[in-house]
């Protein structure tokens, strides 16, 4: 079930990698530069909305404190995918068991 929901919630393989390698500091760099990118038009509105949302639920279940700013955006963008995602782990209980997860679902991605 886990499988199934980080396969549906995580469409960026990028942040797919460093969740499952617990790299909160890179993906607060990757969220910078996808805000800068956004500013420049350099990135599109659609996809900004789902790498950040993606980015902040990942954040969110590496523990890391989310700005109120941060919790109204993902409470406002968060789809189905990710609450099904943020529900399946949380019903694990164990951290190790979604990143193991994670990090299968990485290691396929690059074959």
């Amino acid at each position: 079930a886990i499988q199934a929901a980080i396969s549906q919630a995580f469409k960026t393989p990028e942040v797919i990698r460093m969740f499952a390698k617990k790299q909160p500091r890179q993906l607060r760099t990757r969220l910078a530069e996808m805000d800068r990118d956004l500013m420049v038009g350099k990135l599109g509105r659609d996809l900004y909305t789902q790498q950040k949302v993606e980015i902040l639920t990942a954040l969110r279940k590496l523990g890391e404190k989310l700005t109120p700013d941060d919790e109204v955006f993902l409470s406002a963008n968060a789809g189905t995918a990710l609450s099904q995602f943020e529900r399946v782990s949380t019903d694990l209980g164990s951290g190790d068991k979604v990143f193991a997860l994670a990090s299968f679902e990485v290691e396929k991605a690059k074959q």
